[in-house]
């Protein structure tokens, strides 16, 4: 994600370690699970640092298939159906899942008729007998997706010009279906939308299919990859779906107004080249398409939505906006099909893995083809951080969200300041150390989610050195280290007021 109030960007801005530290990451919720069917259904969660009620524990959610049905009016809810295929990794008497902004019509578990209630932003589902351990289970949810604004929610469907659109990071796809909505369990998809002749519909990953009846159609895509519930993209709208190239002639497609299509083609013809660019950095696009979504709407932010990834529109028709800048943000977000969507970050916290790479790879952009010297932004960058860590906690540990603004974790300490911390690895290790830090990271990550940890232990093990310390003054410290190499840079301390919170 990469927020659209840019004032700071704009001109005058590894894999069974992972699985068992994800194992570790439920172990004391899975506890809490298995309660005798006779107490009150609980909302339950995985225990992230920063969103302690998303994901659920008991259970690892192999695919989702999602079905929606579009009136044609983007203010009334969608009819949904809602599959769920699992493995039971604990017995079970109730399934929870993650669902807060719907009305829910009928439950099934393995083709029987389940009980249901909803507790806090869980559906707590009663089977009709209780899941073993290794249970390969199927759930159905009969429900509706509401995409009218709520004054609680961040995103999740978001209204255009002339349909809808998803933004569900960083814990809003369970506005929109049920699900395990935490990046830990990632799963396959398959999406189907159904919509009035008019309107087309696309969603990630390549499509699989299409069917006219009377008045409607109903488009069928299917992901190739295992993917977050986070990254989840659906477009309906009266849009244009335009197909070029890339490299190793991979599918490119963009989503694009039906009206606008001609004057956003100089920015969407750049798509393949920019591909290309990051593959000579850091290895080989790891999706089967890839694309812009160009949604009619202010959302506040740009979103790297796997292989369709959302804009603002505007971006590209603001003249105010150089062409360095915009495309920057183009490279930002699809840095992010490599960082945070292939390989995902396995809690929350460990965003900075995410976002300070994108910034890196951006700001990398912009000094080879904007003439924007990547120093003086981390020069800049170093003299805010102290001010950043103070605000909004150091990278790898940041400050939870203001209630109500639940996409507050996205300071700009997980952004340059997360970008400064990949600087300084850089000084200190040398250029050609880090760039294959860059490449096996993702090799050995590629399709899992992973954490700080893994990321610092492989540093260490390309470069045969202890930098346990390095990564924990700069990862966690609340003032920033010397920069290597530059021991004239000096970062500004955030003057202290009187009482109020720290």
């Amino acid at each position: 994600m990469l927020l659209t109030p840019r004032d700071s960007r704009a001109p005058s801005r590894r894999v069974q370690g992972a699985r068992r530290a994800a194992a570790a990451l439920v172990a004391s919720a899975v506890s809490v699970c298995l309660v005798a069917a006779s107490a009150p259904p609980a909302a339950l969660g995985v225990g992230d640092r920063l969103f302690p009620y998303l994901g659920n524990p008991g259970y690892d959610v192999a695919s989702y298939d999602l079905s929606f049905t579009y009136s044609g009016r983007n203010t009334e809810p969608l009819k949904a159906v809602t599959t769920i295929d699992a493995w039971t990794t604990a017995p079970l008497e109730r399934i929870n899942l993650d669902f807060a902004y719907g009305d829910v019509e009928s439950v099934e578990v393995d083709g029987e008729p389940a009980s249901f209630a909803a507790v806090g932003e869980d559906l707590v589902v009663t089977p009709a007998r209780p899941l073993d351990r290794g249970s390969w289970t199927r759930v159905t949810v009969r429900h509706t997706s509401d995409p009218t604004p709520a004054t609680d929610r961040d995103s999740g469907w978001i209204r255009t010009a002339d349909g809808l659109a998803m933004a569900n990071q960083a814990d809003a796809a369970h506005l929109v279906f049920p699900c395990n909505d935490h990046p830990s369990d990632k799963a396959m998809f398959t999406i189907t939308v159904t919509a009035p002749d008019g309107y087309t519909a696309v969603a990630n990953g390549l499509p699989a299919g299409t069917e006219r009846a009377g008045r409607t159609t109903t488009w069928t895509y299917r992901s190739q990859h295992p993917m977050a519930t986070e990254l989840a993209q659906v477009s309906i709208g009266r849009s244009r779906v335009l197909h070029r190239a890339g490299p190793h002639g991979l599918p490119v497609r963009d989503v694009v107004p039906a009206a606008d299509a001609a004057r956003l083609e100089r920015w969407l013809k750049k798509t393949p080249d920019q591909i290309a660019w990051l593959e000579s950095k850091v290895g080989r696009y790891p999706f089967e398409t890839y694309g812009l979504l160009m949604a009619g709407a202010d959302t506040g932010f740009e979103l790297e939505t796997q292989t369709l990834s959302l804009f603002e529109k505007d971006l590209f028709t603001e003249p105010a906006y150089p062409e360095w800048y915009v495309d920057s943000i183009m490279v930002h977000e699809l840095s992010h099909q490599w960082f945070g969507n292939s390989v995902t970050p396995r809690t929350w916290s460990d965003v900075w893995l995410n976002e300070g790479h994108a910034t890196w790879y951006e700001a990398l952009y912009a000094e080879e083809h904007g003439d924007r010297p990547m120093q003086a932004r981390m020069k800049a960058a170093y003299a805010a951080s102290d001010r950043w860590r103070a605000a909004g906690g150091p990278p790898a540990a940041p400050k939870a969200p203001v209630p109500g603004q639940k996409i507050g974790i996205f300071r700009a300490n997980v952004y340059d300041g997360a970008a400064l911390v990949l600087y300084a690895l850089r000084e200190e290790i040398g250029a050609s150390a880090f760039a294959r830090l860059e490449r096996v990271w993702l090799r050995e990550h590629q399709d899992d989610t992973a954490g700080t940890a893994d990321f610092t232990e492989l540093a260490s093990d390309i470069t045969g050195r202890d930098l346990s310390g390095f990564f924990r003054a700069w990862l966690y410290g609340e003032k920033t280290p010397p920069m290597p190499g530059h021991p004239d840079w000096t970062s500004v301390a955030p003057a202290k007021a009187a009482g109020g919170r720290g």
